[in-house]
C-alpha cells in the first residue's frame, strides 16, 4: 500500500469543524480521484456557541470560495475590530486588543520603544491612540482596509461575529455542491484492522458500513476516534486555566451591533457578549472550583443587555489538548483535538489551521511518520503558545477582590510565559517563537491593558530626543483619529452592503 494515493476520506461529525474540514477538502479533492462523506446524526447536539473569530477567518473563506458579502448576509455577521476587555486589570478599568499593529517601526526599531520612551516624560501617553483598529472601534464605525495601501498606519485586520449553525449551513451546502457524501445517521462501532490497528471502518446504528482510508475526528469534546478508539491521551492545562464551565443565552439586540466583542471580568470568570445583525450572544465562562451553574446563570441573564430569547444552555470543558492530533490514519480537528477556553476566540482558527497542516502534510496509504510527528509537533506549539497567550490575561490582573482572582494572581505559570514577560518587562522586546497565532502587536495590547511596561527601551533610540519622538508620535496620532472619526458607522456599513435579507431594519 505503500505511496499509494488517499482515495476515501471519512468525517466522522459535522458542526463547524466538520463542514469547514468538507468544505476544504472537496477544493482540494478537485480533479483527483478522492470521496469524501460525512457521517453526523442530527439527533446529537453540537456545542454551537462559538460566534466570535479572528481575521485568519477571512483567509479560510477566500481560500475555500465563499463570497464575503454572500457569507455575510447568509450567517447575520458583523464585523469585528477586536475585543474589549472590562474590569480584568482593576475593576473600572478596560482597554482594547485591536487587529491591527500600532504606529509604524523607525530604524529598524519597534514602534513600542518609542511609544514607551516618550510615556516616561509623557504618562498621559495611550497606545489606543496608534491603532486605526482601535480609533474605529471608539467610535463604533467600520471600514475595510485599502488593499495596496502605502501608509502602513492603514494596515490593519478584521474578522466577524456570526452565527455558528448558520455558518455550518453555509460550508454543508458548499461542500455537498461540490460532491460530498452526507450521511445523517449515529455511529454505531468503529472498527479497527487487526493488522495495524488503523481504523478500516465505521458501523453506522442502521448497519450500514463506511470504509475508509483517512478519518477525521469532529465528533467533539468525547473524541469517538482519536480518543475512545485509539486512546490517544490528554494533556490536562486546568492548573493554569481554571474555567472549565460556561452558560450561554442569546438576547434581542438594544440597538446597532459594535465592530467588536465585549468580555468583562467577573467574579470567578468572565462573560461575552457578542453582537450580530439580529441578536446578542451572551455567555459566562467560569470555574466551578469558585461558583455552582445556578448562580452563574442567574448573574448571566441580570448582565444581559436585551430580552432572552433561547433557554440558558450550559456546558462543561475541560482545558488542554490532545497528546496527538494525527494517530495512526485519525486526524482530529476541533473539540477533539482539545479546547481552549473562548476568551480570544481561537476555537474556529485552530480548526482552521489543523486543515491547513493536513493539506500541507496530506499523506498517501504510506502514512509516513514523520509527516505526522511534524503535525503532531505543530499543534503542540501553537497549543502551548495561544494556551500562554490566554494564561497571560489571568496571571497579569491586580483584582484581589474574590478568591478566583487572588489564585490567578499567584499561580504559578509555565516557564515559557515567564520568560516571554520577564524579556518584556526587562527591555521592551516581544518574544515571537517560530509563526504563532497572536503576532506582537496582541502581547503588547495585554501588556498595556494590565499596566505591565518595560524598566528600559532598546538602546539603539538612545539618541534620538523626546521632542522627535513626540512630534513623529503626534502626527501618527492625528491622521489616525481623523480616519477613525470620518469612517462610516458600523451599522450603516451592514445595512449598505451586506445586510441579511430576512432581517432589514
Amino acid at each position: 500500500m505503500a505511496h499509494q494515493p488517499i482515495k476515501k476520506i471519512v468525517i466522522v461529525g459535522g458542526g463547524t469543524a466538520g463542514w469547514m474540514a468538507a468544505a476544504s477538502l472537496s477544493r482540494f479533492a478537485v480533479g483527483k480521484p478522492i470521496s469524501i462523506t460525512l457521517i453526523e446524526s442530527t439527533i446529537i447536539g453540537t456545542v454551537g456557541v462559538g460566534e466570535a473569530t479572528i481575521p485568519s477567518i477571512v483567509q479560510f473563506n477566500n481560500s475555500i470560495g465563499l463570497d464575503e458579502l454572500d457569507f455575510i448576509r447568509a450567517t447575520r455577521a458583523s464585523f469585528k475590530l477586536g475585543i474589549q476587555f472590562e474590569n480584568w486589570n482593576k475593576i473600572g478599568e478596560q482597554f482594547f486588543h485591536p487587529f491591527s499593529d500600532y504606529g509604524v517601526n523607525f530604524n529598524g526599531v519597534e514602534f513600542q520603544h518609542y511609544f514607551y520612551r516618550l510615556r516616561k516624560a509623557d504618562p498621559t501617553q495611550n497606545l489606543h491612540n496608534y491603532s486605526l483598529s482601535c480609533q474605529l472601534a471608539k467610535h463604533n464605525n467600520f471600514a475595510q482596509p485599502l488593499e495596496n495601501s502605502n501608509n502602513p498606519l492603514a494596515d490593519y485586520s478584521y474578522a466577524y461575529h456570526f452565527d455558528a449553525m448558520l455558518y455550518a449551513k453555509v460550508l454543508r451546502e458548499l461542500a455537498i455542491s461540490r460532491g460530498v457524501i452526507h450521511i445523517d445517521e449515529k455511529v454505531a462501532r468503529v472498527n479497527l484492522c487487526e493488522a495495524d490497528g488503523f481504523i478500516e471502518s465505521v458501523l453506522l446504528a442502521n448497519e450500514q458500513i463506511v470504509t475508509g482510508d483517512l478519518f477525521i475526528d469532529c465528533t467533539g469534546f468525547k473524541g469517538l476516534l482519536i480518543e475512545e478508539t485509539l486512546n490517544t491521551g490528554y494533556e490536562d492545562w486546568q492548573e493554569w486555566l481554571l474555567c472549565d464551565s460556561a452558560v450561554a443565552v442569546q438576547c434581542e439586540s438594544s440597538g446597532e451591533p459594535a465592530p467588536y466583542t465585549r468580555t468583562t471580568a467577573l467574579d470567578a470568570g468572565w462573560m461575552w457578549q457578542i453582537p450580530l445583525q439580529h441578536r446578542m450572544g451572551n455567555g459566562y465562562v467560569f470555574s466551578s472550583r469558585f461558583l455552582d451553574k445556578e448562580t452563574a446563570t442567574t448573574t448571566l441573564l441580570e448582565k444581559i443587555s436585551g430580552k432572552p430569547i433561547t433557554t440558558p444552555k450550559p456546558f462543561s470543558f475541560k482545558a488542554g489538548r490532545r497528546k496527538k492530533v494525527w494517530n495512526k490514519n485519525c486526524y482530529a480537528l476541533g473539540l477533539a483535538s482539545g479546547f481552549l477556553e473562548p476568551l480570544e476566540s481561537t476555537s474556529i482558527s485552530l480548526i482552521q489551521t489543523g486543515i491547513t497542516h493536513l493539506l500541507t502534510f496530506f499523506p498517501d496509504m504510506s502514512f509516513d511518520q514523520a509527516m505526522i510527528n511534524e503535525v503532531n509537533r505543530r499543534h503542540q506549539h501553537e497549543m502551548e503558545r495561544i494556551r500562554d497567550f490566554i494564561i497571560l490575561h489571568y496571571k497579569l490582573t491586580q483584582r484581589t477582590d474574590t478568591e478566583f482572582w487572588r489564585y490567578c494572581q499567584a499561580m504559578e505559570i509555565p516557564a515559557s510565559l515567564q520568560h516571554k514577560i520577564d524579556l518584556f518587562k526587562s527591555c521592551g522586546h516581544l518574544l515571537q517563537h517560530e509563526p504563532e497565532a497572536f503576532e506582537k502587536a496582541s502581547w503588547l495590547s495585554i501588556y498595556h491593558g494590565f499596566c505591565v511596561e518595560p524598566l528600559r527601551t532598546d538602546n539603539r533610540i538612545n539618541h534620538v530626543s523626546n521632542s522627535d519622538i513626540a512630534n513623529q508620535l503626534a502626527k501618527m496620532k492625528s491622521m489616525l483619529e481623523q480616519a477613525g472619526k470620518n469612517a462610516i458607522s458600523h451599522g450603516d456599513f451592514i445595512q449598505k452592503h451586506c445586510v441579511a435579507p430576512d432581517f432589514d431594519k
